[in-house]
């Protein structure tokens, strides 16, 4: 039989087994993707102008996309001018003889140039996708360097336009280009989120000191639960908000990336969601059930998504105090739930101890 204290233990090796098994899938995907920035890429236009042909920033403006739904192929131009991308209706070529191609693999922009790299060379077309979208780190998007822009060092307190940039395209013919901005955003101050998240978890790791057995035990244990639903819920926003950002166009695009590349934050949200419905009903075991649904938001919910407190664009569709309020409320109903489980299960096995006999002391008679 498993004891409550043995349940707290088994509470937090398994979040630590499941931090180190899942991290690694969880890192393989987008690897090269920040996990916030500063710098607010923005597209302004695409030329030519016209049905079928759309660019987006994704993974927080790291990377260009590119969708070319008509029935011609388009070119991306590398940086001396070389063809460089050749985007179609038959899929996606790269021209093996560019530059771009393999200073493009890396957000740092660090891969070493093989020897038939030749922006001269006539192009060596090579297939890597089937559709019609392609993606890619394009070093006129970005601000590769360590130290601000000069602007921004003088006055790092309000937006700066760090340049327009254009990637330029051509489609038979006719030359074209994306077109956007690059901006400064000052980063929002972490310490207020912080506070929000403390407070949040004191308040709720403060339940698990009612009672077990009584009246306000069971009211305690209920509404851990209904916060805990509240942080899955959240986690479950969060997670379709990064899929957005991160995944292909489309909600076929979408949907694949919650069920690839987002499952194990996806799964963590509902798995809060059904813990937090189990203590509501009052089940069994429901105190180990929070520690752990908890203990597992906390880590992938929360702390995987710090970065969006302290950063200006996260990696996440839609507006960013709205991502910060998510990670938030997960990092902190996450955090509270493992307290407020812990805490009752330590309860519980005090009250489980057996009271030691105290065996009446005899008399003894002087004769």
């Amino acid at each position: 039989m498993i004891t409550p204290l043995r349940r707290a233990a088994l509470v937090l090796a398994v979040a630590a087994t499941a931090l180190l098994t899942l991290a690694a899938p969880a890192a393989a995907h987008g690897a090269d993707a920040p996990d916030g920035t500063d710098y607010r890429a923005t597209i302004s236009g695409v030329d030519p102008d016209g049905p079928g042909l759309t660019a987006r920033m994704v993974e927080a403006g790291a990377r260009l996309e590119l969708t070319n739904d008509t029935d011609a192929d388009v070119t991306v131009l590398g940086y001396s001018g070389e063809p460089y991308l050749r985007i179609g209706p038959v899929g996606v070529y790269e021209n093996t003889r560019s530059p771009a191609t393999y200073l493009n693999r890396t957000l740092a922009g660090e891969t070493r140039l093989p020897a038939e790299a030749n922006p001269a060379a006539a192009p060596d077309w090579r297939r890597i996708d089937d559709g019609p979208t392609a993606r890619w780190h394009d070093q006129r998007t970005l601000w590769r360097e360590d130290a601000p822009p000069a602007a921004v060092a003088a006055d790092p307190d309000r937006e700066h336009r760090v340049r327009d940039w254009t990637v330029p395209l051509r489609a038979g013919d006719t030359t074209g280009a994306v077109r956007g901005t690059l901006d400064w955003v000052p980063p929002p101050d972490p310490y207020p989120w912080w506070v929000a998240a403390t407070l949040g978890f004191l308040l709720i790791g403060a339940a698990g000191l009612a009672p077990g057995g009584t009246a306000a035990g069971v009211r305690a244990l209920r509404a851990v639960g209904a916060l805990l639903a509240l942080g899955g819920a959240a986690t479950v926003a969060l997670t379709v908000a990064r899929a957005l950002d991160t995944g292909p166009p489309g909600v076929g695009g979408t949907l694949a990336e919650l069920v690839t590349g987002q499952v194990w934050t996806l799964l963590t949200g509902l798995g809060a969601l059904a813990a937090g419905g189990y203590a509501l009903a009052r089940r069994p075991a429901a105190d180990f059930v929070l520690a752990l649904a908890g203990a597992c938001l906390t880590l992938f919910a929360g702390v995987t998504n710090l970065a969006a407190l302290s950063r200006s664009i996260p990696p996440a569709a839609g507006p960013a105090v709205l991502v910060r309020v998510l990670v938030v409320v997960g990092l902190a109903t996450g955090a509270g739930a493992v307290a407020a489980g812990l805490l009752r299960l330590r309860t519980a096995a005090r009250a489980a101890r057996p009271t030691p006999a105290h065996p009446n002391p005899t008399r003894t008679s002087i004769s």
